[in-house]
């Protein structure tokens, strides 16, 4: 595949996005000394949210950002247009606050959310990002890279040992776990990771499911692994978050189901256990079910979910197009329960949103990376995966709590999340043990000092 001429048609990007500034960050570039940089590449928050990936995104550089001096980072995010759907001004305007304030430096690379769909678009991705890195860290006196997940896997077949900065790769997930037939792509992912480690790149894991995951199925060798668990970062300031009204049938009480629109989160599963309680003649609240993708009009699941809700004849809502708004239902009191029926997860982000919003009780499934966060009868109540009936006597357990074992619910749910899943406090051990020089505020080029 032939790549455009990267420098020109990047300048061209930003310049379209904001022409001042570009002008601003050449002048700023010319006039520092050279510094240590930690550049992360990425697909999903910046330009919007699309999925958990988007926010654990943004949580990263918001981690960064609080971790390290002023001046140190490099974001290369994919470019999205103002006219695609998955496009959230609000958003990108925060994103960018966040990171005017670390006087963070960004290079943009076109191509756009499409180019991540498929395969030929992941490599040409890398390749775009990997001679951005080679331009901007070539002068610095230490430098790393990280790629954000999926799309980025790929970074390892162009990166070697000559390369002036480390190499950190972060799945979120992996293709294996989420479109198992797709077998050229998986390849494609294990020979990036492959490559990486031959050259002495690191890859994280995000939870201990996926760290078994990446050694079992993608050969990733214990030396190579870095445990950067998911998290929050309840200590970071922020603006106040959007808010979505709650609809008004869920007002008087409502199940919370949310989540990408893909048949391995389960939202079959939760229909079916919902209409066997129904049978049973036990009282189900409202269901508020968003299964979302970022399209402007329902996609051929999205359809079939909805068929099955008006076949059950469920009381619900159901919602489809994505709003980091919806989040703000975790905190209503109206809230009955939290439900998480996937089928499969590498980590789970929900139950952690839940437990910070105080939302209880969670029922989630004993899929992968859930089993970390969501403990029967501790922190919440859990079903086996891709089976109705035990989610069905999960969620009436869950529906049965008092209000003291709704209370302990939430006292418990945040005490794992500080003590497990502080996202500012794992970050800085990363930073503090693999790549100390990062946090160090005199780290710049000796004859430039």
């Amino acid at each position: 595949m032939t790549l455009p001429n990267h420098s020109s048609s990047v300048r061209r990007t930003v310049a379209q996005h904001d022409p001042s500034l570009l002008c601003a960050r050449r002048a700023g570039a010319l006039a520092e000394p050279p510094q240590t940089k930690i550049a992360v590449a990425m697909h999903d928050g910046f330009y919007g949210c699309t999925s958990g990936t988007g926010f654990s995104n943004r949580a990263f550089l918001e981690a960064l950002v609080q971790a390290l001096p002023p001046g140190r980072l490099l974001v290369i995010p994919v470019q999205v247009s103002r006219s695609d759907p998955s496009y959230d001004p609000a958003w990108t305007a925060e994103t960018e606050l966040i990171l005017h304030r670390a006087q963070a430096h960004v290079v943009p690379v076109p191509g756009g959310r499409a180019l991540t769909g498929y395969l030929a678009g992941c490599a040409a991705l890398c390749a775009q990002v990997m001679d951005v890195a080679r331009e901007h860290l070539a002068h610095a006196p230490n430098a790393e890279l990280i790629g954000l997940d999926i799309p980025f896997l790929g970074l390892g077949g162009h990166y070697n040992a000559r390369d002036p900065f480390s190499l950190l790769l972060l799945p979120r997930s992996t293709t294996e776990l989420t479109s198992p037939q797709q077998q050229r792509r998986i390849e494609w992912e294990r020979r990036g990771m492959e490559s990486a480690v031959r050259s002495g790149a690191r890859i994280a894991a995000i939870s201990d499911h996926m760290a078994a995951h990446l050694k079992r199925v993608y050969g990733v060798p214990q030396r190579a692994l870095v445990e950067i668990p998911n998290g929050l970062n309840p200590a970071t300031p922020r603006s106040t978050p959007p808010t979505t009204p709650l609809p008004q049938p869920a007002q008087d009480g409502f199940l919370l189901a949310m989540g990408r629109a893909v048949a391995s989160k389960g939202f079959e599963d939760l229909l079916e256990a919902v209409r066997l309680l129904n049978a049973e003649g036990s009282r189900v609240p409202h269901l508020l079910l968003a299964p979302t993708s970022h399209g402007l009009s329902p996609n051929d699941y999205q359809r079939r979910l909805r068929a099955l809700m008006r076949h059950h004849r469920i009381d619900g809502t159901f919602v489809t197009r994505f709003s980091p708004g919806y989040r703000s239902w975790l905190e209503s009191p109206a809230l009955r329960a939290v439900i998480v029926p996937s089928r499969a997860e590498p980590f789970g982000r929900i139950p952690l949103e839940a437990f910070a919003a105080g939302a209880a009780p969670v029922v989630a499934t004993r899929a992968g990376g859930l089993t970390e966060t969501v403990v029967d009868g501790v922190t919440g109540f859990t079903a086996r995966p891709s089976d109705p009936a035990s989610l069905a006597a999960a969620m009436k357990r869950a529906l049965r709590i008092t209000a003291r074992e709704r209370e302990q619910l939430r006292d418990r749910g945040k005490a794992l999340l500080a003590a497990r899943h502080d996202y500012e406090a794992t970050i800085r051990t990363y930073l503090h043990t693999y790549i100390p020089w990062s946090m160090n505020p005199n780290s710049v080029d000796a004859e430039s000092a």
